[in-house]
C-alpha cells in the first residue's frame, strides 16, 4: 500500500497547532466523511481508502497515511494538497 509521510516545521504554540489540526480534520469530516479522534498529541483519521495520523511535535507537524488501491493512484496529488494546506495553516 502506498504511504505518505510528510513533516512540516512551524512556529505555532501547542494550542494554536492543535486548533489548526482540528480545523483541518473538521473540514475533511464535512467534505469527505473522514472519522477522526485525538490520542495525546496525535489525531488519527480514517475512511474507506485511507488510514493515518497527524502528530504534533513542538516545532513540527507530521502527517502519515496508508492509502488504499484507488487513492494510491492519486498519491502525488494528495501529497501536494497536504503540503499546500500545511504551508497555509502552519507558518
Amino acid at each position: 500500500m502506498p504511504t505518505i509521510d510528510i513533516r512540516h516545521t512551524h512556529s505555532l504554540d501547542p494550542a494554536q497547532a492543535r486548533q489548526a489540526v482540528q480545523h483541518i480534520a473538521d473540514t475533511l469530516a464535512q467534505r469527505f466523511g473522514v472519522e477522526h479522534g485525538w490520542q495525546n498529541n496525535s489525531l488519527n483519521f480514517r475512511r474507506s481508502g485511507v488510514d493515518g495520523w497527524v502528530h504534533l511535535e513542538q516545532d513540527a507537524v507530521r502527517v502519515t497515511a496508508e492509502l488504499g488501491f484507488l487513492l494510491g493512484a492519486l498519491k502525488g496529488t494528495i501529497e501536494d494538497e497536504i503540503r499546500r494546506v500545511l504551508a497555509e495553516r502552519f507558518r
